[in-house]
């Protein structure tokens, strides 16, 4: 049986330059075929044509393009968001979307088919675990979303000088999955993504998010990568945290926190915790006090998140009131930054695992 084609979207140059050696081809046209696959976006090699036509044939006997086909896609009413469902081999497929702001554009893309970690509001948690995504299929994403940047009509929204397309600046791996459970790949497909010849994102426009993975968040510290890590709190104590957050029963809120001031202490770089916001759940005066306590000392700043309405919960988004009265507290009795992240997409469920679902489902999509 003949080996797999390579997924070009999963090597890096040096791997490239290896297979270059390895099928007898100058690597002098690493250069050239990179350039191509991050700055011209080409979908084929068909649309390579500097390459020597033997370099062309050589590839196309030994590799194929990851590019993601999309299965379903939605446009939000205010044209800031768009969210695909992007198709996999053997008949999986993920979400990523693409959110516009002044002056920047995010992708959040997905690590894994399903997710492992149960949280309870999360559709992708609902789902449940089907796979890791490889690198190649990581890195796909972000280009797919790189391509999507060079239509007019998306690019509308985005400041950018004029007859310039936008680019892909942000990534942040907040989709489906966890991260850094599927770490060694996470970790290939954002070195890939920070190429400086490639889509040279910077690695403090990288956001991994972690529902607290201690673990992962230890060797990220050990490794001293510089992305910029957030953790899913949500709970100041780990009763409550735990009816959230399942996997606080494997790395308890105690264990967690340790590993985060390694992590601070080792790299010297703040942690975003990340709190959705749940009426009446978590959103109160007392929360916000107890998360104060919690990352007092800290060099950290606190993301509130309205909750994300799933059919699988009943739990409701905390109001605006509530946002700010949390804000206050935390700014003026424990002089911790806060934000209240701008809610995108919520009409087109936006939410990680949300289309997926109901694509399953056999919803109108």
């Amino acid at each position: 049986m003949p080996a797999p084609l390579l997924n070009l979207y999963d090597l890096t140059r040096p791997q490239l330059i290896a297979a270059f050696g390895r099928w007898e081809l100058n690597p002098v046209h690493v250069g050239r075929l990179w350039n191509y696959l991050y700055l011209e976006l080409a979908d084929s090699f068909a649309a390579m044509p500097e390459l020597p036509a033997r370099v062309r044939e050589r590839l196309a006997r030994e590799t194929r393009f990851g590019l993601l086909a999309t299965t379903a896609e939605r446009d939000s009413s205010d044209g800031f968001t768009r969210k695909y469902l992007l198709g996999l081999e053997g008949g999986a497929a993920v979400e990523t979307v693409l959110m516009r702001f002044n002056g920047r554009v995010t992708a959040c893309i997905s690590s894994q088919v399903g997710c492992a970690m149960g949280c309870v509001f999360c559709a992708t948690g609902q789902m449940g675990y089907t796979r890791h995504l490889t690198p190649g299929e990581i890195v796909g994403q972000a280009v797919h979303v790189a391509r999507a940047l060079r239509k007019p009509a998306l690019a509308k929204h985005c400041r950018h000088a004029p007859g310039v397309a936008p680019r892909l600046r942000n990534v942040v791996l907040m989709g489906m999955g966890e991260p850094l459970h599927n770490y060694d790949a996470v970790m290939h497909a954002i070195d890939i993504l920070r190429d400086p010849n490639g889509l040279a994102l910077a690695a403090e426009r990288i956001t991994v998010s972690t529902v607290g993975v201690v673990p992962g968040i230890l060797r990220l510290a050990e490794e001293q990568r510089p992305l910029s890590l957030a953790v899913s709190l949500h709970a100041a104590t780990q009763a409550e945290r735990a009816v959230l957050v399942p996997v606080a029963k494997k790395w308890p809120l105690d264990a967690l926190m340790a590993a985060c001031r390694t992590y601070s202490e080792r790299t010297g770089r703040r942690i975003f915790y990340e709190w959705t916001l749940i009426e009446g759940a978590n959103d109160t005066p007392e929360h916000a006090r107890a998360v104060g306590r919690l990352l007092q000392g800290l060099p950290a700043q606190v993301n509130l998140i309205p909750l994300n309405p799933t059919p699988g919960f009943a739990g409701t988004p905390g109001r605006t009131e509530a946002a700010k009265r949390f804000q206050s507290i935390l700014a003026e009795e424990f002089s911790l930054p806060s934000t209240v992240r701008q809610r995108r997409g919520i009409d087109i469920a936006a939410g990680c695992g949300q289309l997926a679902t109901e694509k399953s489902a056999g919803s109108p999509v």
